[in-house]
């Protein structure tokens, strides 16, 4: 069962509306007393629904998990749309400069604030959830990517394990390096993180920053399942193909 409404962020957006989706086994139905654990994706508009998409296809999550009945709860939230960096402010940790898009200033944090303080809590009250650390993941793709990243490092007492598609990590590179070394992490923290063939040679040293961020948290002890997936590219039905990889990550060994 999936259920779509919608909700505000003052923080960010004021009274805007924006979309907000949650998946809840059907298992939920013949035993109402069940919990499970609980996946936050970004980008929510392009997980569950090809209609609400930004490009006209999602990764097709409300299929997958029709046919899997995965043992978890998704919970997402569309990102903002405005034209003026609107999903960069949002999604970026940090703030910078690009040649391409100019001056952006980072509201990651504000965005994590409210998801852990605002959002989580209201999941939590009104869904089968079980709210504790462990049972607590994130994922996202690009931009959502590297939040997924920031959020395991700088929310790991929140978030155990994350699932970083594509991350957006050539952004502030060394302020990301310094929270990948600084940050409290547990050693029970498991990171998925993956890029296509297709997209390495997007930016400049991409090889070698998807590399420094994996030896980065090989270091600190992360359990990490890095991939490039062959032919894959940076689009939802690229990252719709790696659910199955990424989903038996997050959900390895849970009870």
């Amino acid at each position: 069962m999936i259920t779509k409404w919608s909700i505000t962020i003052p923080e960010l957006t004021g009274e805007e509306p924006r979309s907000a989706y949650v998946y809840v086994p059907d298992a939920f139905e013949e035993d109402p007393e069940a919990r499970y654990p609980v996946l936050y994706m970004f980008d929510g508009h392009n997980v569950f629904f090809d209609e609400d998409a930004t490009y006209g296809k999602s990764w097709g999550m409300a299929d997958f998990t029709a046919a899997t009945q995965l043992p978890v709860i998704i919970a997402a939230v569309e990102c903002n749309h405005s034209p003026d960096n609107g999903r960069l402010r949002e999604y970026s940790p940090f703030t910078f400069d690009n040649p391409e898009v100019g001056h952006v200033r980072g509201r990651g944090r504000t965005t994590m604030e409210w998801l852990v303080n605002t959002f989580k809590p209201y999941i939590d009250a009104v869904f089968p959830t079980l709210p504790d650390r462990e049972h607590t993941f994130i994922a996202g793709s690009s931009m959502g990517g590297l939040m997924s990243l920031y959020a395991v490092t700088a929310y790991n007492h929140i978030f155990s394990r994350a699932a970083a598609l594509s991350p957006s990590i050539w952004f502030a590179t060394g302020r990301l390096d310094r929270l990948l070394r600084e940050a409290p992490i547990g050693p029970d923290t498991v990171v998925y993180m993956d890029y296509g063939s297709r997209e390495l040679s997007f930016h400049s040293n991409m090889k070698r920053q998807f590399s420094r961020v994996a030896s980065r948290l090989l270091d600190r002890g992360v359990m990490l399942d890095c991939r490039i997936v062959p032919g894959g590219d940076h689009n939802e039905a690229s990252w719709e193909r790696q659910i199955p990889f990424f989903m038996e990550t997050l959900l390895y060994g849970v009870e």
